[in-house]
């Protein structure tokens, strides 16, 4: 018996498809936001790994007193993910808000990803 997607579980897909789609070889910035916090990871899909990743999980992020459930926070972490990107050697990606829409913190972090250094 077939099991039915929820319309979270379908957007993320269909998303995620379409942004495989445009990758063109590019490594894609993917973007998970949870109630407390939010984390995000450049990931080379034709090599299967992770290239650069940050959250407010992190031991930096919490001492200085950034929960995850707020912008400057979200900020805080594109703009660190984007340092590691490019100092891994990765300048262009592909955006994925994931099940997300683009607005708020998912806006934020992709703002201060692109002041980082990263194109998309």
């Amino acid at each position: 018996m077939a099991k039915f997607k929820s319309k979270t579980e379908r957007r993320k897909a269909r998303v995620r498809r379409s942004v495989k789609a445009a990758a063109n070889g590019r490594a894609r910035l993917s973007v998970h936001r949870s109630s407390e916090h939010i984390y995000a990871q450049v990931i080379d899909d034709l090599k299967g790994v992770t290239v650069a990743a940050a959250s407010t999980l992190e031991k930096g992020m919490r001492e200085a007193g950034k929960t995850g459930a707020n912008v400057e926070a979200a900020k805080a972490v594109g703009k660190l993910v984007a340092e590691r990107a490019v100092k891994a050697g990765i300048k262009d990606v592909v955006f994925d808000r994931g099940r997300y829409i683009y607005h708020g913190r998912i806006k934020a972090l992709a703002e201060a990803a692109r002041e980082g250094g990263l194109n998309f």
